[in-house]
């Protein structure tokens, strides 16, 4: 059995994809990533909580006091990308709930009262959300490098609030010279599905 997405765009979002290390200076527009929320804000997500909150990090000023949270080896390519984004876990997802999932609206406090629960349910909605994020990064044609080398508590405390919990941040743009390393072997499909 084929799979329906045209062959090119599976090369586009998966088969051809890396993570970028240069970029070129041609800016990313507003424009595109208002283009990019709206394709991927349709991903599936738990009772659509919804969790992630995007932080575009823009003018000269915010970009330094990113770097300097960042590990040494991921400084020099978020100085430079045209636009950086800090994706992060929304720990109050649960108020915008009854007008998400209507169906059910009392999930707000019938599930999500507690802040533990809140905390691990946004975190592994809001990285599924983060996937689809760097996917509809390369749907507009441009490259992204999601980055986990940094310090998240600095991160937090530079650009969020306690509600809310970094998870990477992703490098955009158009890639620059030599922005790929080679591609990295992948488990065979024995190796990571089993059938009971």
């Amino acid at each position: 059995m084929s799979l329906v997405l045209d062959p090119a765009a599976q090369d586009l979002l998966f088969r051809e994809a890396r993570t970028a290390n240069t970029f070129t200076d041609e800016p990313v527009t507003e424009e595109q990533i208002q283009a990019i929320y709206d394709l991927v804000k349709y991903g599936p997500t738990a009772f659509n909580q919804s969790p992630l909150r995007i932080t575009l990090v823009r003018s000269p000023e915010a970009r330094e006091r990113l770097v300097k949270h960042m590990a040494e080896g991921n400084q020099a390519k978020t100085a430079a990308a045209p636009l950086v984004a800090i994706l992060s876990a929304d720990n109050e997802f649960h108020e915008e709930l009854p007008a998400l999932f209507p169906a059910f609206p009392q999930a707000k406090d019938a599930f999500f009262a507690e802040r533990p629960v809140r905390e691990g349910s946004a975190a592994m909605n809001a990285a599924l959300q983060a996937g689809y994020f760097i996917v509809g990064v390369r749907a507009a044609g441009l490259a992204a490098g999601p980055m986990t080398g940094l310090d998240f508590e600095g991160v937090r405390k530079e650009f969020l609030d306690d509600d809310h919990t970094p998870l990477m941040v992703v490098n955009i743009g158009r890639p620059g010279p030599d922005a790929w390393y080679p591609r990295s072997p992948r488990l065979a499909y024995e190796d990571v599905v089993t059938t009971v």
